[in-house]
């Protein structure tokens, strides 16, 4: 578990949303230095004052300086001509007057006169860089960006060549950050976690061109967003330059610049599509296995007017709380912006996307700008061996006079019960993306050309026909699974994981996930939402919703509380089922699978029918489930199948012979599963002697030779009415016809199972000549067979589409009873 790669760690950063704008800040005028000059240069209204002559800046006396000698026609920017270069361990000592945070920048470039240097430079007790050389082939400057929480006193740059190398450095800023601009002071919980040291890797303009120091009121380089998408084709540029965008507390003109939020990238919506459910993907190189703050922007001016409008964010495909512009600000062109802390996994690649949320109004999502900062050095926050996700709610709140008030209280309040609330939320570790989601890359054009792959896929279900009112958005199901927790694993089987999860509305499922991107288990995915999208029945599991998102085929179903039948029967430390509660189950199994046959539109043959496929609810109530190998047609159609399927033991060997597949096939499981339930073995069991092996075989031979008692689970042999026993092990029998024709359907073998119990269930003791099933079954059967308004009542209870009990309803049976005037079944 150790070695597997940290994958996320979500965490929206608090921020003040009751603090006053930093409108009172304004950009100092120290420290801009001019390194290696004893000239002022004014760049972007910031005057760079030559270090030589800088009354508040010292720097190391064991150094030197360099002129770029290069030709007029090359020669690079003023601030550029010239820099500071260091032989041994040096510094630049700055005087602080206030605590903080500050931003720092560092500028390099390679004049033509200097040899490739390797250098570590290091403040604030933490590496900045680290072995760093800088290689101008393409004649532009190298700024490196952090932010440091610095006290007062005195502030060291510390540079150290590495080897015989030597470290410079061009051009130093260091100024004051304006008031919350990184801040966790307002979180009880959190409160101090963040890192003091932040470095700036990525600050990208998303849809809009390159702002430089010019266009930034904090003198910072956006970028395009263009060479980071994944798939240009799945997002179109927008952008506003009517009107400013409205600036409210606490997002400022120093959070971002106005073109930042006049520009954004928007879904790039094909009406023509059945299906526009894509994500918009950018990829970021990052650190490998590191901290990293991730402020992602939104500005609204992708609509024309307001409305409920919401939409999905993930980071490396693992979602954030929705995105909702009107929640947060409730005006149109208003930015905010949301804070991530993102433990990048070893692939040096981080993934952002943003996608439509399915119960929104409006199908779409934007995204205005980006900025990754690595968060520099341990903290007790991460632990290298821990990995757990924290996920906090914190909305903007915005307004005026007393709304601010009744906002502020209201958000803080929404923030404690929220925190409070998904603390809980914690996983012993992210399963790897590498697994399902292909985000392990050897080179952004490789992991271009798998995402364009994958996203080809989940424009549009598999097939045209599935129920799309039945999809769940992959991230309800993370949510809801706590992403694939290991510690809710309930089970594994052919198809895939199976999952205990609780959906945001409460309701608890079971989530059967195939192996991710695998592809195997296709057709029996699509059969099982096909078949389960038209039937609803007591004894029918039910499904709840269904996910093909990004090569992705999870189903999602109720959540039967006490597992599967086979459970319940052996190998198992559950508690013992008494004869009475197999009864029961037998007979729901039985009921749903006559309404397969019977009652679905156009039958519907399972095909699959064991123990492990009936499962049982809070109440022991049987509910028949796993369709994947469902066929559908006319109950009283062959279908010829040159693809035997089913499970050993189990499969009927006249369809195995014949190849003619019919509902008896189901009837001829069920009797297999009758004997599990009287003898408690598995179906096929190699480690017995070889004419044991066999339960069906076993079982047959045993009832043929009145031996039948010597097989029985011994836990029930007590409890069991020889009448009852006998007449269960008839209808077995006649389920394990080898010719179908001669096998019982499912209605009748539903009803011989209530008869079964209604012979149990008897209060009179009989005395012993009395006691002969075979009479009794002799005498009844046929006459209550003819009876057309019992076959009547019985099929209408079964087709019933949902039943208000969650028992096993046996009042049809009573009923029929009663109207006989058996007294105790006699």
């Amino acid at each position: 578990m150790e070695d597997q790669p940290l994958i996320l760690l979500l965490l929206l950063v608090f921020f003040s949303s009751y603090q006053l704008p930093s409108s009172a800040y304004t950009l100092p005028d120290k420290y801009f230095i001019n390194c290696g000059s004893n000239i002022d240069i004014n760049i972007t209204s910031r005057t760079y004052v030559g270090d030589m002559n800088s009354g508040h800046v010292s720097f190391t006396k064991e150094n030197s300086y360099v002129v770029d000698n290069n030709p007029a026609s090359n020669t690079p920017p003023a601030l550029y001509q010239t820099a500071r270069i260091f032989r041994k361990k040096s510094s630049y000592n700055f005087k602080i007057d206030s605590n903080g945070s500050y931003l720092v920048r560092l500028h390099f470039f390679g004049l033509s006169n200097l040899p490739t240097s390797v250098f570590n430079i290091s403040a604030a007790g933490f590496v900045l860089l680290h072995n760093f050389t800088v290689q101008n082939s393409d004649k532009t400057a190298v700024i490196k960006e952090f932010i440091l929480s610095i006290p007062i006193g005195e502030f060291s740059i510390h540079l150290v060549p590495q080897g015989s190398s030597f470290a410079f450095v061009n051009a130093i800023e260091l100024f004051p950050a304006p008031p919350d601009f990184i801040n966790d002071e307002h979180s009880d919980d959190h409160k101090g976690r963040l890192s003091p040291a932040f470095h700036t890797i990525h600050r990208i303009n998303v849809g809009g061109p390159t702002l430089t120091p010019e266009n930034d009121t904090l003198l910072r380089t956006w970028l395009p967003d263009d060479p980071y998408l994944y798939n240009v084709h799945t997002a179109i540029n927008k952008q506003d330059l009517s009107a400013q965008p409205n600036y409210m507390a606490p997002v400022n003109k120093f959070i971002a610049p106005a073109p930042v939020y006049m520009t954004a990238k928007e879904m790039n919506i094909d009406t023509s599509r059945q299906s526009n459910n894509f994500n918009v993907t950018w990829s970021y190189d990052v650190t490998r296995n590191a901290r990293h703050l991730v402020r992602v922007h939104f500005c609204d001016i992708v609509s024309s007017s307001l409305s409920n409008f919401q939409f999905l964010l993930y980071i490396d495909n693992y979602l954030s709380p929705e995105i909702n512009p009107y929640q947060a600000t409730g005006l149109l062109a208003t930015p905010f912006y949301v804070d991530f802390v993102v433990v990048s996994d070893d692939s040096g690649f981080m993934n952002i996307s943003i996608g439509p949320d399915s119960r929104s109004l409006v199908k779409t999502a934007f995204l205005n700008g980006v900025e990754i900062m690595e968060m520099m050095g341990e903290s007790d926050f991460v632990k290298s061996k821990q990995k757990s996700v924290f996920i906090i709610v914190v909305p903007v709140v915005l307004g005026v006079g007393g709304l601010v008030l009744v906002c502020i209280f209201g958000g803080l309040l929404f923030i404690i019960l929220r925190s409070k609330k998904l603390k809980s939320i914690e996983t012993p570790e992210w399963l790897p993306l590498t697994a399902y989601k292909g985000s392990t890359h050897s080179n952004r054009k490789k992991s271009q050309q798998s995402t364009r792959s994958r996203e080809g896929t989940i424009n549009a279900s598999p097939v045209p026909d599935l129920n799309l009112g039945l999809k769940i958005p992959f991230f309800e199901i993370q949510l809801a699974t706590s992403n694939f927790d290991t510690k809710l694993l309930i089970g594994k089987g052919g198809f895939g994981d199976v999952y205990r999860g609780t959906l945001r509305t409460g309701i608890k499922v079971a989530v059967k996930r195939s192996k991710p991107g695998s592809g195997q288990g296709l057709p029996e995915f699509q059969t099982e939402i096909m078949v389960l999208s038209r039937i609803r029945h007591l004894h029918l599991v039910s499904l709840i919703g269904y996910c093909d998102e990004m090569s992705e085929m999870i189903l999602v179903y109720e959540f039967m509380e006490k597992g599967t039948l086979r459970e319940h029967l052996y190998n198992s430390e559950l508690p013992c089922l008494s004869w009475k509660q197999r009864l029961e189950i037998c007979i729901g199994a039985a009921r749903g699978l006559n309404y397969l046959h019977r009652g679905a539109t156009g039958g519907i043959i399972h095909r699959d029918v064991k123990s492990t496929n009936i499962l049982l609810d809070e109440n022991f109530v049987a509910k028949v489930a796993d369709f994947g190998l469902s066929r559908s047609g006319p109950p009283d159609q062959s279908h010829v199948s040159t693809d035997v399927k089913g499970t050993f033991g189990y499969l009927d060997p006249d369809y195995f012979r014949t190849q003619q597949l019919t509902e008896k096939s189901d009837v001829y499981s069920f009797g297999v599963v009758l004997l599990e339930v009287l003898c408690a073995r598995p179906a096929i069991d190699p480690t017995l002697p070889m004419d044991q092996v066999n339960l069906a075989e076993w079982g047959m031979l045993y009832k043929k030779k009145g031996l039948l008692e010597q097989i029985l689970d011994p836990s029930i042999k007590p409890q069991i009415n020889p009448n009852s026993l006998r007449k269960f092990a008839d209808i077995a029998e006649k389920c394990l016809e080898e010719d179908a024709a001669d096998r019982p359907t499912m209605s009748d073998v539903a009803w011989d199972l209530e008869y079964a119990l209604q012979l149990q269930q008897t209060a009179v003791v009989q005395e012993s000549h009395e006691d002969s099933t075979t009479n009794v079954s002799g005498m009844l059967l046929p006459f209550i067979q003819r009876l057309p308004s019992m076959t009547a009542q019985f099929q209408s209870d079964d087709t019933s589409i949902i039943r208000e009990d969650d028992s096993c309803s046996l009042l049809s049976t009573g009923e029929v009873f009663s109207q006989l005037k058996i007294d105790d079944a006699r």
